[in-house]
């Protein structure tokens, strides 16, 4: 996805996929999570016909600075699991992340990062997210660029849970990247992984000039052609590649532990995204919000356009309550 278009007709097509999208305005936005016997288990499950939409909006900063987006967002919960479901305008479905490409000669990374979705909740308070969301916890030294900047909070006691999507690294397990922010260190920025297994593996010889591993027998990709980290094995031979030949550069590596918490249900249509993330409201782990259907949330999210770094588009702070 190299630009998500921003055009009326692209907004009037969420509104119509999402019936009774709330239109965003100045004031903060609430997202309700409805009530449900049952959760849901398909991005089409009637059970989201019990939430109201949100249509939530998006201001590019970086690359994508002066233009804008939305996301048509719902949530429910059933008691044990809280879901929810965000459909996008994205005409091109980008999950390359620098995969290798073979040209009869030599290998090289083809162009191309990935599409991602993140949600970022407060475990412990963070001082001004309820009000100034994502931009407290993005910290810029004076005369530097958003790229220079490190992402974190400013003391050990202000925790947030971040939700991170990865159409290349994490959607091929079905899973969200689970991590949590707290204060940024000297050298590093404050955003750390939950604890278990996860992320993705780097698919590269010592030289970084060809790829190491390939599909081993007997194994499969993914639908979408990726690699997993599970299902590699070492490259002996590379005469058997033919001109053309595609392999896997970021290989996702299984999802286990509080870092596999978030579930995650996907599907592009040649024109949206549709994502559905879903967890249970308490995981039981300190580097999770532990979700009370008594209490509200704040929480924030950014959107990625085939993008890295700081090249995102970023919603303004809003409200979690639940039906009561």
């Amino acid at each position: 996805m190299r630009r998500i278009l921003l055009l009326v007709a692209a907004a009037l097509l969420g509104l119509a996929l999402f019936a009774g999208a709330t239109a965003w305005s100045e004031s903060k936005m609430t997202l309700t999570v409805a009530k449900v016997d049952s959760g849901p288990k398909l991005l089409d499950d009637a059970s989201w016909d019990k939430a109201t939409a949100l249509n939530v909006h998006f201001e590019g900063k970086e690359k994508f600075a002066n233009k804008k987006t939305s996301v048509i967002t719902k949530a429910v919960h059933d008691g044990e699991n809280i879901y929810f479901l965000f459909k996008w305008n994205d005409p091109t479905k980008s999950i390359a992340k620098g995969a290798w490409q073979y040209d009869g000669q030599n290998w090289r990374h083809l162009k191309g990062n990935e599409d991602r979705i993140a949600l970022l909740f407060e475990i412990e308070r963070i001082d001004k997210f309820a009000t100034k969301g994502c931009t407290v916890v993005c910290h810029v030294p004076p005369g530097k660029t958003a790229a220079d900047g490190k992402f974190g909070t400013t003391s050990a006691a202000q925790k947030g849970d971040l939700w991170h999507w990865k159409a290349a690294r994490s959607d091929p397990w079905q899973h969200a990247d689970d991590t949590w922010v707290t204060k940024i260190s000297k050298k590093k920025g404050g955003r750390k992984s939950d604890a278990g297994s996860g992320g993705d593996k780097r698919n590269q010889t010592k030289d970084k000039k060809k790829p190491a591993m390939m599909l081993a027998p007997g194994k499969k990709l993914t639908a979408n052609g990726v690699l997993l980290a599970e299902n590699a094995v070492e490259i002996k031979d590379y005469t058997t590649f033919k001109d053309g030949a595609v392999i896997t550069f970021r290989m996702p590596k299984k999802p286990g532990g509080s870092r596999g918490d978030i579930k995650a249900v996907s599907k592009h249509d040649g024109s949206d995204w549709t994502v559905m993330l879903y967890r249970k409201l308490d995981t039981g782990h300190d580097d999770d919000t532990a979700f009370n259907t008594r209490k509200k949330y704040s929480f924030a999210m950014a959107l990625f356009d085939d993008s890295g770094d700081e090249d995102s588009y970023d919603s303004d702070v809003m409200t979690l309550s639940f039906e009561r």
